[in-house]
């Protein structure tokens, strides 16, 4: 973490499956200032949580530099993973839930951990469909892209 991460950005981001697996769909809302990107994507034969996963991890890919970012998801698997510690349990135990079993979704959680060192971050939970106009808009995002045709296999799940 670096001492001038003056940017702040607020970032949204939601998660979606049609069957848990089934097809799947991520979306994120960036705000900078007076600027708005909105990004998504999809996958065949994946899940839920994959999918709300790769909606933080691409939305943080996207920062170009260490920023202060508002993170806001309805994830309660994502932010307890963080605010519980269980990420950094699972890293301190070689990859292993206290009951000693492999850690679902560890791809993106190694890809994911260095992007949420990198910046400075408040995680904020909101609760799904809600009506919070930030949160219903990466519900769209995600559910159009999960009910695409000619997805790509998620090649972890």
């Amino acid at each position: 973490m670096t001492d001038n991460t003056t940017e702040t950005v607020t970032i949204y981001t939601d998660g979606s499956c049609l069957g848990n697996p089934g097809p799947g769909g991520w979306g994120a809302v960036l705000k900078f200032g007076d600027e708005r990107k909105e990004l998504s994507g999809g996958f065949s034969g994946t899940t839920n949580n994959r999918m709300e996963l790769m909606a933080v991890l691409e939305a943080l890919s996207t920062l170009k530099r260490p920023c202060k970012v508002n993170l806001f998801s309805d994830s309660k698997y994502f932010l307890d993973a963080i605010r519980q510690g269980w990420l950094k349990n699972w890293i301190k135990n070689g990859w292993k839930t206290a009951a000693k079993k492999p850690v679902k979704n560890q791809d993106l959680w190694l890809r994911l951990d260095p992007l949420l060192a990198e910046h400075e971050i408040n995680y904020n939970w909101v609760k799904g469909h809600s009506g919070d106009p930030e949160n219903e808009r990466c519900d769209v995002l995600a559910r159009t892209e999960a009910g695409k045709t000619g997805l790509p296999k998620d090649p972890k799940a």
